[in-house]
């Protein structure tokens, strides 16, 4: 079996994409939809990645900057071409999901490693991400910490945390032992 490789997203990644985002989302309302997934992608192409698994891709990570504070709304998609925002330190972690059949192998914290090598290298302070049903708890252990001063869009539901982790103290994603069963998606 091959290891699987991080890639930078590419435009025949979508349809497996959109497939994935939808099984990890759909039954809780909080599948997007392809639009606003791309709306992401245009946004900051450099900073989304797939998972790539003999071929085929296996999961993926959409990040783009967002000030700290401040997150995309899932009902809307980001325009490029009006929204003009001041430059931002912080790289927002969007969405993360890992197929079914790769899950407990420690691919999501392979990907969030190199999340955050990139955005070292790009010169971002923090990382933020919203944290929805009920996974702030995977997130914790990482380095992220819940902001419950962050008020979200209504689109995350009541029980989703927005949470932080500033980069020049980010926490190693722990490697030793197996890897947590629940990964994110």
């Amino acid at each position: 079996m091959t290891d699987p490789r991080i890639r930078l997203l590419r435009a025949d990644d979508w349809d497996t994409v959109v497939a994935l985002e939808e099984h990890a989302y759909a039954t809780s309302g909080l599948s997007e939809g392809r639009d606003a997934l791309q709306s992401r992608h245009r946004t900051s192409p450099s900073t989304c990645f797939v998972l790539d698994h003999a071929g085929h891709v296996g999961g993926y990570l959409l990040a783009l900057p967002y000030p700290l504070h401040h997150c995309p709304d899932l009902h809307h998609t980001e325009n490029t071409t009006t929204r003009h925002k001041p430059p931002t330190t912080n790289l927002h972690a969007h969405d993360l999901v890992i197929a079914e059949e790769l899950r407990g192998r420690g691919l999501a914290s392979r990907m969030l490693r190199h999340l955050e090598a990139t955005a070292r290298a790009a010169g971002y302070r923090s990382l933020s991400l919203v944290a929805v049903r009920g996974s702030h708890v995977l997130w914790t252990p990482l380095g992220y910490r819940a902001r419950p001063e962050t008020d979200l869009p209504a689109s995350y539901g009541d029980e989703a945390v927005y949470m932080t982790m500033p980069l020049e103290s980010a926490v190693a994603v722990p490697t030793l032992g197996p890897p947590p069963r629940a990964e994110v998606g």
